[in-house]
């Protein structure tokens, strides 16, 4: 998808401005036209905006709920009228078309709504327990850092600061994952069907992420960029 680029100088910070807008026929979308029938569009929330609704709405939702208010069912959901009260106290921009155009415009898929309720659907530190459907992926993906390897060959993949594991569905994925906290990545490769054989729980959230508690060793394998599919 191709982006017509502004940008602004807002209190002394640069935004590069892709803003969400509401297409009639198709619904929000980021940029300048809509991707699907190239109509401008209605505009609904700008960068600088999205950017400050993204990091409340993703604290909220992924680690500190009570610290906010919100009452979060084991599942992670929480009920959008009361999150949406809790964010015009704060921003009294904030309305709930601005939630939901965030939500539906994310490309990365981060959050989800059904009826009254929201979540989202991966990134918590929160103890909760999601309920996805089951990974029918037989090989999944994790990317790692050079001075990690040794450690994960030893004793399996762990969470670290988050409940779940994210793995990745494909090689290429993982590699550009871990690639935003390492410069030279190694990709794991798991056998994500005999860890599933054996009992291990692996949940599907999107088309990209899958979710495990974690992985034990027997199950990853280095995957040498020169053996790849992907």
């Amino acid at each position: 998808m191709s982006y017509i680029i502004l940008t602004r100088y807002i209190n002394n910070k640069t935004y590069v401005d892709i803003m969400i807008r509401k297409c009639k026929e198709h619904g929000y979308f980021r940029g300048e036209v809509c991707p699907d029938c190239e109509e401008e569009g209605r505009y609904v929330l700008d960068t600088e905006r999205e950017e400050r609704l993204g990091r409340f709405i993703s604290g909220a939702l992924r680690h500190f709920p009570d610290d906010v208010g919100l009452t979060m069912e084991r599942t992670g959901w929480v009920d959008i009228n009361h999150l949406c009260d809790i964010m015009k106290r704060r921003y009294r921009w904030a309305t709930q078309e601005r939630l939901i155009a965030l939500v539906q415009s994310d490309e990365k898929n981060r959050y989800e709504i059904d009826g009254s309720c929201i979540r989202a659907r991966y990134g918590h530190s929160v103890d909760v327990e999601l309920d996805y459907p089951e990974n029918e992926l037989p090989k999944l993906y994790y990317g790692a850092s050079q001075e990690e390897v040794d450690m994960l060959l030893e004793s399996g993949i762990h969470p670290i600061r988050q409940r779940y594991v994210h793995l990745s569905t494909s090689y290429n994925r993982a590699n550009e994952a871990a690639s935003v906290h390492t410069d030279d990545p190694i990709v794991f490769e798991i056998d994500a069907k005999a860890a599933q054989d054996d009992g291990i729980i692996i949940m599907t959230v999107n088309d990209n992420i899958v979710l495990a508690e974690c992985v034990p060793v027997e199950y990853i394998s280095v995957v040498e960029p020169e053996d790849q599919t992907d």
